[in-house]
This record gives structure tokens, C-alpha cells and sequence, in this order.
């Protein structure tokens, strides 16, 4: 050991970087946050930070489970008794406007990042059909005369083939097509009344354009009560900063407190 590190440090003495560093990391793990709040900062933070965190939750365990253990307040043991008993999510997967016009190289809307994601996601359609999960196609559509064609060219028109669903993604018997016209699945649409009927209250999220689509989808789906999933293997961006902003944010975000304990309370009430 060198005689500078056999000195004490001073109560003056500025910490060095390794301290700070090791402190701004503590301080991260220790704060309490959601886990959802927590995984959408990380996934902006840069990989040395993330890594840094994953090596302190470690220690940080290490150090816990060498404590003797203590029995939790009646309240907390309450309170995680009762989220385990919590009935298991009903989910539905959602696929949005994976469709021609968007996967078909040259075409005036092509997501080309699209066409990266169709065998994951292809997997994740063949493994939600085996399971019984129900699969829902979202598909964009509009008249010849849509205003919406003024700002956007002409895309996903009726009849013109271009809003059917990629052929390697293609329905079939027993899953649900539903149609919309703007953003969200839920705009002018009847995927609301679906989902109640199949009483789903998690959605698990996939296709493009994650910035857009998915998004607007994400935000209506949790005002309404429902929890979102969005992979990163089953969806697609313009480009991977807007995907990665994208899914930050979905990630922070949580269902509308007051819907979802409707929500939970029609399917529990339901199932009685």
C-alpha cells in the first residue's frame, strides 16, 4: 500500500471521481423510484452507468442477504400478500399496421426497420396463437378522398392493396382485424369494445411506427386502465434514437390509476 492511501482522509478532503462516481450510483439505486420510471432512465443513460448500476444492485444484495432477516409491518406484509394473489394479466397482442405500404421497399411510407423486426415478431404471433393469447391486427386505412392523404401522400388506401397485412405476418382463423384511420388503434375504432369483450387488460404492443403509432396507441391504452408491454424485439421506428425516446417514455409511464381499478373491477365482477 502506498504511504498516500495509509493517510486518513481528512473531513475537508474533496472526494475523488471513483467516490463520486460510486455515490451518484448508490444514490440511483437507492432512491425508490417505480421500476418503470427507473428502466426508462436507464435505457437513455449511457452503457458505463447502466453497467454501474447492475454491479451496485449486486453488492447491495450481497450485503442484505447477509443481514439476518426481519419480518415486515403487518401493512407491508399486507400489501405484498395481496399483490400476489393479484389474478394473472389477461393479455392480447396487438400488431400495428404492419402492412405493405410500410414494409414494401420503394413505397412512399416505407418503415425500413420494419422488415428487421418480422421474424421476431412472427415468432411472437406463432407463440401467442399456441398459448391462447388472442392477436390483434391493427390496420391504417383510408378513402381515396381522405384529407389525411394531403399531409402524408397516399397510403393504406382501401382496396388498393397496399394496407394488407405482410404476407409473413399474415392473419388467420380466429384472430381479429381492426381498422382505424389516424394514430391510435383506439381512434374511430372498435378495438375498446373488443378488448372488453375478450376481457383483456394488458396489451402487449408490436409493429410501427414506434414513434407514432404505438406510441398514440400506448398513451390512449393506458388512460383507459390498460397495462402496456412493448418489446423491442416486435417493434420498429424510423430510425433508433426516436425508438429508443419512444420506448423510454412508454416505459415511464403507467396506467391511469382511477381507469385501471375500473377496468379490474368490470373483469372481476365479470368472472364472479
Amino acid at each position: 500500500m502506498s504511504e498516500d492511501a495509509k493517510k486518513p482522509r481528512t473531513s475537508g478532503a474533496e472526494p475523488d471521481a471513483g467516490e463520486e462516481q460510486l455515490a451518484d450510483l448508490a444514490a440511483f439505486v437507492l432512491a425508490g423510484r417505480p421500476e418503470r420510471v427507473e428502466d426508462g432512465v436507464l435505457m437513455m443513460a449511457p452503457p458505463e452507468f447502466r453497467a454501474g448500476v447492475r454491479a451496485t444492485r449486486e453488492v447491495l444484495s450481497v450485503l442484505g442477504r447477509a443481514e439476518a432477516p426481519k419480518a415486515p409491518p403487518a401493512e407491508l406484509r399486507a400489501k405484498l400478500m395481496s399483490s400476489l394473489a393479484a389474478r394473472a394479466p389477461r393479455r392480447a397482442l396487438v400488431i400495428i399496421d404492419m402492412i405493405k405500404d410500410h414494409l414494401a421497399p420503394g413505397s412512399l411510407l416505407e418503415v425500413p426497420r420494419a422488415r428487421d423486426v418480422v421474424p421476431a415478431l412472427k415468432k411472437r404471433i406463432d407463440e401467442a396463437r399456441a398459448s391462447g393469447v388472442p392477436v390483434v391486427y391493427v390496420i391504417d386505412e383510408h378513402e381515396a378522398d381522405d384529407p389525411d392523404l394531403d399531409a402524408w401522400g397516399t397510403h393504406a388506401v382501401k382496396g388498393t392493396g397496399g394496407n394488407d397485412v405482410w404476407e409473413e405476418l399474415a392473419p388467420q382463423s380466429g384472430d381479429h382485424i381492426v381498422k382505424k384511420p389516424s394514430y391510435s388503434a383506439f381512434y374511430e375504432s372498435n378495438l375498446t369494445g373488443l378488448l372488453d369483450e375478450m376481457k383483456i387488460d394488458t396489451l402487449v404492443l408490436t409493429g410501427c411506427l414506434t414513434e407514432i403509432g404505438i406510441m398514440a396507441t400506448a398513451t390512449d391504452a393506458m388512460q383507459q386502465g390498460f397495462v402496456v408491454e412493448v418489446p423491442a424485439d416486435s417493434q420498429a421506428g424510423s430510425c433508433v434514437e426516436l425508438e429508443m425516446a419512444a420506448l423510454g417514455t412508454m416505459n415511464v409511464m403507467a396506467p391511469f390509476g382511477p381507469s385501471r381499478k375500473k377496468r379490474l373491477d368490470r373483469l372481476a365482477s365479470a368472472a364472479a
